[in-house]
């Protein structure tokens, strides 16, 4: 991942669910959880939460998992995974720096994979974001599951035109206050402007080699989870 996005992820761990929270109304507390859930729905218990940051999925799927279940939170930020450390929860999870393009795993290693709201940062580049996908189904079991949950664009253009004003209303100048990170939130503006649609995010996962790939929008399509197999055979 680029040097920019992690400096940029440097500056902002401290107050980073507080603005994730405030922007969504604090209903990106219930899509981590809804994402958890369909994580580990009648999976094993080895579970990894890619770009973990401050680690709110990785410890919905601890409080979800089977006992006895392990969870791997990665993050490539260090400031990130440090501030996820501090939580009472961590001594349960593993922690590890990881980039999503080179995963430290073996093959074959997880029954499911998820990531919540990042996927926007490993798109730096279709190459770059092909990349990652690709390293999560090498490290997922066959028939295991990646889960992705993205901001998205909303199929009406009445909607898509209504979140787009609210993102360059809101978003910006409203994190910035919180967080005193101007950087930060003018990148985060730009990626959820730019992004792609659920559509087009399926087609890019189906190519990194997964079986089947479904998605359910919410909230009128501004996010969008998908729900991606890797074949019984592992192929």
């Amino acid at each position: 991942m680029t040097k920019g996005i992690k400096k940029i992820f440097s500056e902002v761990p401290q107050t980073y669910e507080l603005v994730n929270h405030v922007l969504t109304f604090g209903l990106d507390i219930l899509w981590r959880k809804k994402a958890a859930k369909i994580a580990t729905e009648g999976r094993g218990s080895r579970l990894l939460d890619v770009c973990s940051g401050t680690g709110e999925t990785a410890i919905n799927l601890l409080h979800l998992a089977e006992n006895g279940g392990t969870v791997i939170a990665a993050d490539f930020s260090d400031p990130m995974i440090r501030k996820l450390a501090e939580k009472p929860e961590a001594d349960r999870i593993l922690l590890t720096l990881a980039d999503a393009s080179s995963l430290p795993f073996r093959d074959d290693t997880f029954d499911a994979i998820t990531i919540s709201f990042a996927t926007r940062n490993i798109s730096v580049s279709q190459d770059f974001r092909s990349r990652c996908f690709s390293e999560f189904h090498r490290v997922l079991k066959p028939g295991g599951v990646f889960i992705n949950m993205e901001t998205s664009q909303p199929p009406s253009r009445f909607i898509r035109r209504l979140f787009h004003w609210y993102v360059r209303a809101f978003v910006r100048p409203m994190a910035n206050v919180i967080s005193g990170s101007k950087a930060s939130y003018a990148y985060l503006m730009n990626s959820i402007l730019n992004f792609c649609d659920a559509e087009e995010l399926a087609d890019s996962i189906r190519q990194a080699g997964f079986s089947t790939v479904d998605f359910d929008l919410m909230l009128f399509g501004i996010v969008a989870v998908h729900k991606a197999r890797k074949n019984e055979k592992g192929l």
